[in-house]
Parts: C-alpha cells; structure tokens; sequence
C-alpha cells in the first residue's frame, strides 16, 4: 500500500517548489512511462497494474491497485503505469548552439503549447530549446504528458535571454515572427541558427526582439473577410520547423 507521505510528496510535484527542492518529476501512461524506462533518465519509483504492458525493465517497481493510482494520478482518467524520476541536469553548449538550428521560447505560458513544441523539435531533429525563465517549467505533469516521450530526447535550458544572446558568435542568425516579417516561404533561410517564438497573446518581448537579425512573417492564405489574425504559437512553430528543414534539404545539408 502506498503511505500518506508518499501520496503527499507525489501530489506535492505538482508544484514547480516542491520539483526543485526535491529533484523529480512525474509520468504516467504506459507508452510514455515505457519511453523513459528506455531513456538514460533515472527513474526513482515505477507503479503499475498488476495487468500492464509494460516493456521488459530492470527498475524495481510496485504493484498497485486502481484506487491507489486515482490517489496520485495528475489525469482525469487513470493510466496503467506511473513514476517518479530524477530531473536531468544537462549543461548548455554554446559552441553545439553555434553551429545548429535551435528554437528559443520568450515567454512561453501554456503547458500543451511548450510539450507540444518539445514534441516538434524531436520529430524535426533539433535537439536543443532554449527558454527564457518566465516559460513553463518543462517538468510539469501537464507539459510532460504532451511530450509524448520528446522530454527524454530534447535538452531544454532556462536562461536569461539577453546574456544567452550576448555570448554568442556575433554572426549568428537569429530569426523571429513579426507581423511585418519577409514572407517565410519567399527568404532564403540557413540551416544553422535560433528561431524565436514569442508568448501567446504578447509576441516576442521588446527586449528580446533587439537580438532578431532577421523577421519572418506566415502569410495567411484566407480569402474570408473575417480571417484569423494570428496561428497558436505551438502551430507556427510546425510551420517554421518544417520550412527550415525543407530549406536544408534544397542546400543538401
């Protein structure tokens, strides 16, 4: 039977306070559990159902009952598998930043928008996304859970934004999304730099926006009057990478 105080502590990582104090997040479901088990991540406590169909691991792990994983569980509708796991802690590689594409988040709030984001980046094969402090915490359960496994695969880094910019090499190219950008799908893009998506209903901040060398812009194809004014930022960020990543193909690298 899971104690009170471990019901406490796993309630507790709700909490981005209490993940930091204590070092851990938390996952539930088997495919995302099972994603992990996989990883170099080191997993703290596995529950399950006597039933799941977890992939064969060497974690020791406890056999709960479904009332007991309603008692942790952070979904409306409980899942089969659930751990407690060690945060990584990577350290940011300015020279790898130098020389690859990599997105940047100004203030990102929304949870599903930043897992949603961490996803994309791992299906278009960048692997590092740098954050201003004021974007969720990436080891929220709700962030986590829209990674779909991506959180085992992407560094993220929180930084202050204004010396992360600073101590790159000055010939970077740093593109942003304005309204008065270049047509993303008329520039000559490269295959190297940072990409910055700003917060949902404010844009990219003024003091953030000094850093762009280079402002595209996502035209809207609506012949409706009564057009849409702006794209969720999670899916201009599908557009942008996917742009980025045909333009490397044209340039064959």
């Amino acid at each position: 039977m899971l104690s009170k105080s471990k019901i406490k502590q796993i309630k507790s990582l709700e909490y981005k306070k209490f993940r930091d104090e204590l070092g851990l997040f938390v996952a539930e479901g088997e495919k995302l559990v099972g994603e992990i088990l996989k990883s170099d991540i080191e997993v703290v406590d596995l529950f399950r159902f006597a039933d799941s169909n977890l992939p064969k691991h060497n974690i020791r792990e406890e056999i709960i009952s479904e009332n007991e994983m309603k008692r942790i569980s952070f979904l409306k509708t409980t899942s089969a598998a659930f751990i407690v796991a060690k945060i990584p802690h990577k350290t940011l590689n300015i020279n790898e930043i130098n020389k690859s594409l990599n997105i940047v988040l100004d203030n990102i709030q929304d949870p599903g928008n930043l897992g949603t984001i961490m996803r994309l980046c791992d299906w278009f094969g960048i692997q590092n996304i740098i954050c201003s402090h004021e974007t969720a915490d990436c080891f929220s359960p709700k962030v986590v859970q829209a990674t779909m496994g991506a959180i085992c695969r992407v560094n993220v880094f929180y930084v202050d934004l204004n010396d992360f910019f600073n101590s790159l090499d000055k010939n970077i190219c740093i593109y942003g999304t304005f309204l008065d950008g270049e047509n993303i799908y008329n520039t000559q893009l490269s295959v190297q730099g940072l990409v910055i998506m700003g917060n949902e209903g404010k844009g990219i901040s003024q003091t953030t926006e000094k850093f762009v060398t280079k402002k595209l812009f996502i035209p809207c194809f609506s012949t409706n009057a009564a057009k849409p004014e702006s794209l969720n930022v999670s899916v201009a960020t599908a557009i942008i990478c996917s742009e980025f990543k045909r333009w490397a193909l044209v340039v064959g690298r």
